[in-house]
């Protein structure tokens, strides 16, 4: 009897045995089926507490990149693409014709008989202008233009074109004033005082460099000003005489001439004329000179006026620069300078003692290299001046102060060489 119910007991409590196992299979179970669950269901709030964090840490890095990229955007508006964006829509590309003659020894009887010694060529030039005024006045080069230029086609940077014609240019600065035949009003520039210019400023450089773009849009080179008051002395085979001129780094190529040297302000302070390669090579090589913006104003108001440029004094006198002949023939000392060949007894010249001659060999405080650059000396000066005069006579060196006032009339001979 006891053993029976020592075996009952045995088996009830390999029952409970039995049955603690099947319920760990059977929670082990569940808990793989409902992960398995959670892994199929498209959501679960589980997933949402668990990831919030990285879902929060995700938007701020989205958003600090959109910061970023804003940030980037508005720093690549500058001052300089702000002065580009102003002055672009001013500088147009110029084209001029002009007729040129010349000998032609290899002609025949035929065309000679018809068309005479000489026959007619056109030259086309290319380069670069901006516009002053909402009328359509233009400046740019003498060079670009010409003398006599039978057609002048300019393109807007908007591709539309016009024909222009030729105000009046100065051969010796330069500088030439064309307008555009046309009754609507165009954008246009401003000159700044060339005088305020700095060394080491921003300066911009607009134009249309070997008349690469058709549809009349400039080219923009940046650089800074390197240098201010550089004088390019004369050269006998050139009548142009370059002074005070404005050196910057900006990139000048030919169809550049005539074009606009700006500030960071999208102000004009020069106008773009030469590139000095010093015979290194036929290219730009960080030397561009500009034409100062208040010379250019001086030379086209008087433009304006009367189509020419002429000096609102008389220095009173008439001179002629040295040369070997004229220093052989007359003894004179061997120097670079201007030989005073006659003086008007009511004008300046006599009344500050310069005498028929004398050798002029400064004014001012440049020295004197011809008669050209003489001129271009004299520009520089208004009536009310007094103008510094160094001059050599009979091998001693005198300076005077000439005094400028309104031109007179001659009412009496030139004064003698005795």
């Amino acid at each position: 009897m006891k053993k029976s119910l020592l075996h009952i007991a045995m088996f009830i409590f390999a029952l409970f045995l039995a049955s603690c196992q099947s319920s760990g299979e059977s929670n082990d179970s569940t808990n793989s089926e409902n992960d398995q669950f959670i892994e199929r269901a498209p959501f679960s709030a589980a997933y949402v507490q668990n990831s919030q964090g990285e879902i929060s840490r995700a938007s701020n890095s989205l958003s600090e990149a959109e910061e970023t990229d804003g940030r980037i955007e508005s720093s690549r508006v500058n001052a300089i693409t702000r002065s580009v964006e102003k002055g672009s829509g001013a500088v147009i590309s110029i084209m001029a014709t002009e007729p040129i003659r010349e000998q032609d020894p290899a002609r025949d009887e035929f065309f000679r008989f018809f068309f005479g010694d000489q026959f007619p060529r056109e030259n086309t030039s290319m380069g670069s202008g901006f516009i002053i005024s909402e009328d359509g006045l233009v400046v740019t080069n003498q060079h670009v233009v010409g003398t006599e230029p039978s057609e002048i086609m300019i393109s807007m940077g908007d591709g539309s074109t016009f024909e222009a014609e030729l105000v009046g240019y100065d051969e010796l600065t330069d500088i030439a004033l064309i307008r555009i035949q046309s009754d609507q009003t165009f954008p246009y520039l401003s000159f700044t005082d060339s005088d305020s210019v700095i060394v080491g400023e921003w300066s911009i450089a607009l134009g249309n460099p070997f008349g690469l773009f058709d549809d009349g849009r400039p080219s923009v080179t940046v650089g800074v000003v390197s240098a201010k008051n550089r004088d390019f002395r004369a050269n006998p085979n050139n009548p142009r005489v370059f002074i005070d001129m404005i050196q910057t780094d900006a990139a000048i190529n030919r169809g550049n001439s005539g074009g606009p040297l700006l500030n960071s302000n999208g102000e004009v302070i020069g106008m773009n004329t030469f590139i000095y390669t010093g015979g290194t090579s036929a290219g730009f090589v960080g030397l561009s000179f500009a034409i100062p913006s208040n010379r250019i104003e001086k030379i086209i108001s008087q433009l304006l006026t009367s189509g020419v440029v002429m000096l609102d004094y008389d220095p009173g006198m008439e001179f002629t620069s040295m040369t070997e002949q004229l220093i052989y023939r007359y003894r004179l000392p061997y120097v670079q300078g201007l030989l005073v060949t006659s003086v008007n007894r009511n004008g300046p010249a006599f009344e500050c003692g310069i005498l028929p001659g004398d050798v002029i060999v400064r004014i001012g405080d440049e020295r004197v290299m011809s008669e050209m650059h003489a001129w271009a000396l004299l520009r520089d000066y208004d009536v009310g001046d007094e103008m510094q005069v160094e001059l050599l006579r009979e091998g001693d060196l005198y300076q005077t102060e000439m005094m400028l006032r309104q031109k007179v009339k001659d009412n009496s001979s030139n004064a003698s060489n005795n």
